[in-house]
Protein backbone atom coordinates (compact mmCIF):
# COMPACT_ATOMS: atom_id res chain seq x y z
CA UNK A 1 0.00 0.00 0.00
CA UNK A 2 1.66 3.61 -1.25
CA UNK A 3 1.67 6.05 1.06
CA UNK A 4 0.70 9.09 -1.22
CA UNK A 5 0.72 11.88 1.83
CA UNK A 6 4.24 12.98 0.61
CA UNK A 7 2.96 12.99 -3.18
CA UNK A 8 -0.26 15.49 -1.76
CA UNK A 9 2.12 17.50 -0.43
CA UNK A 10 4.48 17.77 -3.98
CA UNK A 11 1.12 18.80 -5.86
CA UNK A 12 -0.39 20.90 -3.28
CA UNK A 13 3.21 22.87 -3.58
CA UNK A 14 2.91 22.86 -7.20
CA UNK A 15 -0.98 23.97 -7.04
CA UNK A 16 0.15 26.88 -4.47
CA UNK A 17 3.31 27.68 -6.98
CA UNK A 18 0.90 28.02 -9.71
CA UNK A 19 -1.71 30.24 -8.21
CA UNK A 20 1.02 32.67 -7.21
CA UNK A 21 2.06 32.76 -11.02
CA UNK A 22 -1.31 33.15 -12.22
CA UNK A 23 -2.20 35.56 -9.50
CA UNK A 24 0.76 37.44 -10.47
CA UNK A 25 0.28 37.75 -14.54
CA UNK A 26 -3.12 38.56 -13.67
CA UNK A 27 -2.28 41.88 -11.93
CA UNK A 28 -0.26 42.67 -14.25
CA UNK A 29 -2.50 42.87 -16.82
CA UNK A 30 -4.23 44.89 -14.11
CA UNK A 31 -1.77 47.22 -14.03
CA UNK A 32 -1.26 47.82 -18.00
CA UNK A 33 -4.62 48.60 -17.91
CA UNK A 34 -3.39 51.79 -15.45
CA UNK A 35 -5.46 49.95 -12.77
CA UNK A 36 -4.03 48.46 -9.53
CA UNK A 37 -6.11 46.18 -8.54
CA UNK A 38 -4.89 43.22 -6.47
CA UNK A 39 -5.50 39.73 -5.44
CA UNK A 40 -7.10 39.91 -1.45
CA UNK A 41 -6.45 36.48 -0.14
CA UNK A 42 -8.64 34.84 2.29
CA UNK A 43 -7.45 31.28 3.74
CA UNK A 44 -10.57 29.37 5.50
CA UNK A 45 -10.21 25.74 7.49
CA UNK A 46 -12.54 23.13 7.07
CA UNK A 47 -15.27 22.22 9.88
CA UNK A 48 -15.24 18.39 10.73
CA UNK A 49 -17.98 17.00 12.94
CA UNK A 50 -15.80 15.34 15.34
CA UNK A 51 -13.23 18.44 15.55
CA UNK A 52 -10.63 16.89 13.96
CA UNK A 53 -8.31 18.84 11.13
CA UNK A 54 -10.03 18.40 8.08
CA UNK A 55 -7.31 20.86 6.12
CA UNK A 56 -8.57 24.00 4.24
CA UNK A 57 -7.24 26.35 1.30
CA UNK A 58 -6.96 30.10 0.74
CA UNK A 59 -9.41 31.91 -1.57
CA UNK A 60 -7.80 34.64 -3.93
CA UNK A 61 -10.51 36.74 -5.25
CA UNK A 62 -9.47 40.29 -7.33
CA UNK A 63 -12.06 42.83 -8.81
CA UNK A 64 -10.98 45.53 -11.22
CA UNK A 65 -10.80 47.18 -14.64
CA UNK A 66 -10.00 44.09 -16.79
CA UNK A 67 -11.07 41.41 -14.62
CA UNK A 68 -14.61 42.14 -13.17
CA UNK A 69 -14.51 39.52 -10.72
CA UNK A 70 -11.28 36.43 -10.46
CA UNK A 71 -10.93 34.20 -8.18
CA UNK A 72 -8.04 31.47 -7.70
CA UNK A 73 -8.72 29.14 -5.02
CA UNK A 74 -6.37 26.41 -3.34
CA UNK A 75 -7.12 24.06 -1.00
CA UNK A 76 -6.24 20.58 0.50
CA UNK A 77 -8.99 18.69 2.67
CA UNK A 78 -9.12 15.02 4.20
CA UNK A 79 -12.08 13.27 5.69
CA UNK A 80 -14.50 10.89 4.89
CA UNK A 81 -17.54 11.16 2.88
CA UNK A 82 -20.98 10.63 3.75
CA UNK A 83 -22.22 7.13 2.65
CA UNK A 84 -24.64 8.00 -0.32
CA UNK A 85 -21.78 10.37 -2.16
CA UNK A 86 -19.11 7.74 -0.99
CA UNK A 87 -20.91 5.86 -3.89
CA UNK A 88 -20.29 8.55 -6.73
CA UNK A 89 -16.55 8.78 -6.12
CA UNK A 90 -14.10 7.02 -7.63
CA UNK A 91 -12.39 4.36 -5.52
CA UNK A 92 -14.79 5.09 -2.61
CA UNK A 93 -17.00 2.89 -2.73
CA UNK A 94 -15.23 0.39 0.23
CA UNK A 95 -12.98 2.78 1.67
CA UNK A 96 -15.02 6.35 2.56
CA UNK A 97 -12.11 8.46 3.69
CA UNK A 98 -9.98 10.67 1.31
CA UNK A 99 -7.10 13.28 0.79
CA UNK A 100 -7.79 16.26 -2.30
CA UNK A 101 -5.42 18.84 -3.01
CA UNK A 102 -6.23 21.29 -5.97
CA UNK A 103 -6.12 24.51 -7.82
CA UNK A 104 -9.54 26.12 -9.51
CA UNK A 105 -9.66 29.45 -11.04
CA UNK A 106 -12.74 30.93 -12.51
CA UNK A 107 -12.36 34.35 -14.27
CA UNK A 108 -15.08 36.77 -15.21
CA UNK A 109 -14.11 39.72 -17.21
CA UNK A 110 -14.99 43.43 -18.09
CA UNK A 111 -15.18 43.77 -21.33
CA UNK A 112 -17.87 41.21 -23.08
CA UNK A 113 -14.92 40.46 -26.32
CA UNK A 114 -12.82 38.96 -23.54
CA UNK A 115 -13.75 35.32 -23.12
CA UNK A 116 -14.45 34.19 -19.12
CA UNK A 117 -12.13 30.66 -18.61
CA UNK A 118 -12.57 27.73 -15.77
CA UNK A 119 -9.61 25.78 -14.99
CA UNK A 120 -8.97 23.26 -12.07
CA UNK A 121 -6.27 20.66 -11.63
CA UNK A 122 -6.47 18.10 -8.34
CA UNK A 123 -5.01 15.06 -6.78
CA UNK A 124 -7.21 13.19 -4.89
CA UNK A 125 -6.69 10.14 -2.83
CA UNK A 126 -9.57 7.41 -1.95
CA UNK A 127 -9.01 3.64 -2.32
CA UNK A 128 -7.41 4.91 -5.57
CA UNK A 129 -5.12 7.85 -6.40
CA UNK A 130 -6.09 9.98 -9.67
CA UNK A 131 -5.05 13.27 -11.21
CA UNK A 132 -7.94 15.27 -12.73
CA UNK A 133 -8.88 18.71 -14.07
CA UNK A 134 -8.63 20.91 -17.45
CA UNK A 135 -9.74 24.39 -18.86
CA UNK A 136 -12.51 25.82 -21.19
CA UNK A 137 -13.03 28.95 -22.51
CA UNK A 138 -16.28 30.51 -22.05
CA UNK A 139 -16.50 33.61 -24.33
CA UNK A 140 -20.06 36.29 -24.36
CA UNK A 141 -19.06 36.78 -27.73
CA UNK A 142 -16.93 33.96 -29.84
CA UNK A 143 -13.81 34.67 -31.97
CA UNK A 144 -13.03 31.79 -33.76
CA UNK A 145 -9.25 33.14 -33.74
CA UNK A 146 -9.46 32.62 -29.98
CA UNK A 147 -11.21 29.40 -29.81
CA UNK A 148 -8.22 27.96 -32.26
CA UNK A 149 -5.65 29.48 -30.10
CA UNK A 150 -6.49 27.89 -26.80
CA UNK A 151 -7.36 24.31 -28.93
CA UNK A 152 -4.14 24.55 -30.41
CA UNK A 153 -2.12 25.06 -26.99
CA UNK A 154 -3.88 22.55 -25.07
CA UNK A 155 -3.59 19.99 -28.46
CA UNK A 156 0.11 20.62 -28.09
CA UNK A 157 0.40 19.95 -24.50
CA UNK A 158 -1.32 16.94 -24.56
CA UNK A 159 0.79 15.42 -27.46
CA UNK A 160 4.17 15.80 -25.02
CA UNK A 161 2.05 13.17 -23.33
CA UNK A 162 0.17 11.02 -24.98
CA UNK A 163 -0.90 11.27 -28.53
CA UNK A 164 -4.49 10.33 -27.62
CA UNK A 165 -4.97 12.52 -24.76
CA UNK A 166 -6.47 15.48 -26.67
CA UNK A 167 -8.89 14.02 -28.89
CA UNK A 168 -10.12 12.19 -25.62
CA UNK A 169 -10.10 15.09 -22.94
CA UNK A 170 -12.01 17.22 -25.89
CA UNK A 171 -14.47 15.39 -26.28
CA UNK A 172 -14.73 15.06 -22.84
CA UNK A 173 -15.45 18.61 -22.54
CA UNK A 174 -17.79 18.68 -24.70
CA UNK A 175 -19.58 16.18 -23.04
CA UNK A 176 -19.62 17.59 -19.83
CA UNK A 177 -19.99 21.06 -20.36
CA UNK A 178 -23.25 21.14 -21.60
CA UNK A 179 -26.61 22.49 -20.23
CA UNK A 180 -28.86 19.54 -20.95
CA UNK A 181 -32.07 22.07 -20.18
CA UNK A 182 -30.83 24.66 -22.92
CA UNK A 183 -29.60 22.03 -25.17
CA UNK A 184 -26.42 24.32 -25.54
CA UNK A 185 -22.68 24.14 -25.29
CA UNK A 186 -21.25 26.40 -22.08
CA UNK A 187 -19.09 27.62 -24.32
CA UNK A 188 -16.42 26.60 -26.85
CA UNK A 189 -14.62 23.86 -24.83
CA UNK A 190 -10.81 22.98 -23.85
CA UNK A 191 -9.95 19.75 -22.34
CA UNK A 192 -11.34 17.77 -19.02
CA UNK A 193 -10.00 14.27 -17.65
CA UNK A 194 -10.65 12.58 -14.52
CA UNK A 195 -9.76 9.37 -12.81
CA UNK A 196 -6.10 9.82 -14.65
CA UNK A 197 -5.20 6.64 -12.09
CA UNK A 198 -1.51 6.58 -10.51
CA UNK A 199 -1.36 2.62 -9.90
CA UNK A 200 2.42 3.50 -8.74
CA UNK A 201 4.82 6.25 -8.03
CA UNK A 202 5.74 5.96 -11.64
CA UNK A 203 2.20 6.51 -12.47
CA UNK A 204 2.03 9.31 -10.20
CA UNK A 205 4.92 11.35 -11.67
CA UNK A 206 3.61 11.09 -15.46
CA UNK A 207 -0.35 11.92 -14.79
CA UNK A 208 1.35 15.14 -12.71
CA UNK A 209 3.80 15.82 -15.57
CA UNK A 210 0.86 16.23 -17.33
CA UNK A 211 -0.99 17.36 -15.06
CA UNK A 212 1.44 20.34 -14.23
CA UNK A 213 1.55 21.12 -17.85
CA UNK A 214 -1.92 21.67 -18.35
CA UNK A 215 -1.28 24.50 -15.94
CA UNK A 216 1.60 26.33 -17.67
CA UNK A 217 -0.07 25.93 -20.28
CA UNK A 218 -3.28 27.69 -19.86
CA UNK A 219 -0.85 30.74 -17.63
CA UNK A 220 0.67 31.45 -21.00
CA UNK A 221 -1.94 30.80 -22.94
CA UNK A 222 -4.99 32.91 -21.38
CA UNK A 223 -3.17 36.56 -21.02
CA UNK A 224 -2.84 36.21 -24.71
CA UNK A 225 -6.26 35.80 -25.39
CA UNK A 226 -6.75 38.82 -22.54
CA UNK A 227 -4.67 41.25 -24.23
CA UNK A 228 -6.10 40.39 -27.70
CA UNK A 229 -9.32 41.65 -26.41
CA UNK A 230 -8.72 43.82 -23.35
CA UNK A 231 -8.89 47.19 -24.81
CA UNK A 232 -11.52 46.65 -27.58
CA UNK A 233 -15.00 48.81 -27.80
CA UNK A 234 -18.05 47.58 -26.84
CA UNK A 235 -21.69 48.49 -26.95
CA UNK A 236 -24.27 48.03 -23.96
CA UNK A 237 -26.11 45.47 -26.41
CA UNK A 238 -23.05 43.46 -25.97
CA UNK A 239 -22.46 43.92 -22.33
CA UNK A 240 -26.03 42.54 -21.83
CA UNK A 241 -25.51 39.74 -24.13
CA UNK A 242 -22.36 38.74 -21.73
CA UNK A 243 -24.98 38.98 -18.69
CA UNK A 244 -27.38 36.72 -20.08
CA UNK A 245 -24.70 34.10 -21.20
CA UNK A 246 -23.44 34.58 -17.63
CA UNK A 247 -26.64 33.53 -16.65
CA UNK A 248 -26.18 29.86 -18.39
CA UNK A 249 -23.08 29.65 -16.49
CA UNK A 250 -24.25 29.80 -13.43
CA UNK A 251 -27.14 27.45 -14.05
CA UNK A 252 -24.64 25.30 -15.40
CA UNK A 253 -22.18 25.54 -11.94
CA UNK A 254 -25.46 25.07 -9.55
CA UNK A 255 -27.08 22.56 -11.33
CA UNK A 256 -24.47 19.61 -13.10
CA UNK A 257 -20.87 20.96 -11.51
CA UNK A 258 -19.27 17.94 -10.16
CA UNK A 259 -16.57 20.37 -8.34
CA UNK A 260 -19.32 22.32 -6.98
CA UNK A 261 -21.34 19.48 -5.50
CA UNK A 262 -17.71 18.12 -4.02
CA UNK A 263 -17.12 21.13 -2.41
CA UNK A 264 -20.82 21.08 -0.63
CA UNK A 265 -20.78 17.51 0.12
CA UNK A 266 -17.31 17.63 1.88
CA UNK A 267 -18.28 20.67 3.74
CA UNK A 268 -15.61 22.89 2.08
CA UNK A 269 -15.60 26.97 2.04
CA UNK A 270 -19.12 28.06 0.98
CA UNK A 271 -17.51 31.46 -0.61
CA UNK A 272 -14.60 29.41 -2.29
CA UNK A 273 -17.13 26.88 -3.59
CA UNK A 274 -19.41 30.07 -5.50
CA UNK A 275 -16.79 32.27 -6.17
CA UNK A 276 -17.01 30.95 -9.72
CA UNK A 277 -20.57 32.78 -9.96
CA UNK A 278 -20.41 36.14 -12.02
CA UNK A 279 -20.81 39.55 -10.42
CA UNK A 280 -23.30 40.84 -13.03
CA UNK A 281 -25.86 38.44 -14.43
CA UNK A 282 -29.04 38.94 -16.10
CA UNK A 283 -32.42 36.36 -17.68
CA UNK A 284 -33.79 38.45 -19.51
Amino acid sequence: MIDWTPYTTRAREWFETLRDSICAEFEAIESEAGDSAQFEYIPWNRDTEDGSDGGGGVRGVMKGKVFEKVGVNVSTVSGTFAPEFARTIHGAQDDPSFTATGISLVAHMANPHVPAVHMNTRFLTTGKAWFGGGADLNPPIPYQEDTETFHAAFRAACAKHNPTYYDRFKQWADDYFFIPHRNVARGVGGIFYDHLECENEAGWERNFAFTQDVGSTFLDIFPQLVRRRMNMPFTEAEKHRQREWRGRYVEFNLVYDRGTLFGLKTGGNIDAILMSLPPDVSWS
